[in-house]
């Protein structure tokens, strides 16, 4: 059966990312080789990922047109999604970590909810769902 198993994201620098992700967000380093060139496959995950789905791979811009759409991957509306089973918990440690939020959470009828920046620019929204 077929699987959604990794999303690539465009950073500019494979260290700066693994750095902002495992600092700021307490992501796993799932993997870190060289493929190419200067190309590396990196892989990250947040904590108590499974090791098929979930995972982010760090694709650093290798062209000019790649490199305009870091941070515009979703053309400005949020594109990724992190869920939590403690909302409150995860947005102080983010905020603590200096991750930048956009709005202040909100509750709706799907969850808690509010977006926040990665390193590029991207929007993402930090997410616990309605029981």
């Amino acid at each position: 059966m077929p699987h959604l198993s990794l999303t690539a994201l465009l950073v500019h620098d494979y260290d700066e990312a693994i750095a902002w992700f495992t600092a700021k967000l307490g992501f796993r380093l799932i993997e870190d080789r060289p493929v190419t060139r200067g190309k590396r496959w990196v892989v990250v995950a947040p904590p108590g990922t499974p090791q098929r789905g979930g995972q982010l791979l760090l694709a650093r811009a290798a062209s000019l047109e790649q490199r305009h759409m870091i941070g515009r991957q979703a053309a400005g509306r949020v594109f990724l999604f992190l869920e939590t089973d403690d909302f409150a918990r995860d947005h102080a440690a983010f905020i603590a970590a200096g991750v930048r939020f956009l709005e202040p959470p909100r509750h709706e009828p799907y969850g808690t909810v509010a977006v926040f920046e990665d390193l590029c620019g991207n929007r993402w929204d930090l997410i616990e769902p309605a029981p």
